[in-house]
């Protein structure tokens, strides 16, 4: 049987290297060759990490749901793709992930990778900007002429989402640390605040507010909004909230074919433009998650 190295979990949540043989895509599935995948350091304290849809405990899960590479093999069924194609996406959380030589993934949850980006690039996108995109046009319905303000402005998500609310033709209020404001506005931001040297609160009133910061920095959020004024975050417990409001203003990102290719086409555009931190070999990817590698704002992706 063909085997593949990889990292996996352990159950006292650090990463370690492994071997594992190499899956076989089951009916609708695609196996994919590993370029590139991008890391997300809170993923080890997510609950599918540690466990099953059924609730059972789940032991040596394999990281890291993002990533860009080839189509190795088709299961029956799948159609739209052929051996070779290089493509990105990211699969279910639940599933074996990409840090490795091999992952499996759906038809529905990767489109072709965006000519215009490296391996790297494209392992780092897909679930920030289909987290920005979802959550600023589908959830917020962000209208042309309509003032946001984005919280974590230059995290992974957020510079997604200051990018693609410009393009909406929104005015964009950004907030960040003092190094990286200059970055933000690069990206498109009309203003960008220090959120530690200025309170955020007195740029509004707002017609939307994304947040990825969470805490204290959304229960504040609330009263900035104008009336009728929409709030979304990807930074709540909305299972642990008794505040309808959060509840309601809380998702979480959902694969989606057509969108991520819409997406795919605006980063060949230049509408949209995605940044790395750092490119890891697979066998480092313990520094990756204990956060340890600095550089500038993107996200750090692991080489197989």
């Amino acid at each position: 049987m063909p085997v593949m190295r990889a990292i996996e979990i352990t159950d006292t949540l650090a990463p370690r290297s492994a071997t594992r043989p190499v899956p076989e895509p089951q009916p609708g599935e695609i196996l994919i060759q590993v370029s590139a995948a991008a890391v997300t350091p809170t993923e080890l304290q997510w609950y599918p990490t540690t466990h099953n849809p059924d609730g059972s405990a789940r032991h040596n899960a394999i990281p890291g749901h993002e990533f860009a590479g080839t189509v190795a093999k088709l299961g029956q069924g799948v159609t739209g793709y052929k051996t070779g194609d290089s493509v990105f996406g990211f699969n279910d959380w639940f599933a074996e992930g990409a840090t490795a030589e091999f992952c499996i993934a759906k038809s529905s949850q990767i489109a072709p990778k965006p000519s215009s980006l490296s391996e790297a690039q494209a392992a780092s996108a897909p679930i920030s900007v289909l987290t920005a995109w979802q959550g600023l046009h589908l959830r917020s319905k962000l209208q042309n002429g309509e003032r946001i303000l984005i919280h974590g402005a230059s995290g992974a998500v957020g510079l997604y989402a200051v990018q693609l609310a410009k393009s909406l033709g929104a005015y964009v209020i950004a907030t960040s640390s003092k190094a990286n404001i200059e970055f933000v506005k690069q990206l498109g931001a009309d203003e960008a605040i220090d959120y530690r040297a200025s309170r955020f609160e007195d740029a509004g009133p707002v017609d939307v507010v994304f947040d990825s910061v969470g805490g204290e920095t959304l229960d504040r959020s609330w009263n900035i909004l104008k009336p009728g004024g929409r709030l979304v975050t990807i930074a709540a417990q909305s299972e642990s909230t008794t505040d309808p409001r959060v509840k309601d203003a809380f998702f979480i990102v959902e694969q989606d074919r057509a969108q991520l290719a819409e997406l795919a086409k605006r980063f060949d555009d230049g509408g949209l433009r995605a940044f790395v931190k750092a490119e890891i070999p697979l066998e480092e990817a313990d520094r990756a998650y204990r956060g340890t590698i600095d550089g500038p704002p993107g996200k750090i992706v692991i080489r197989p």
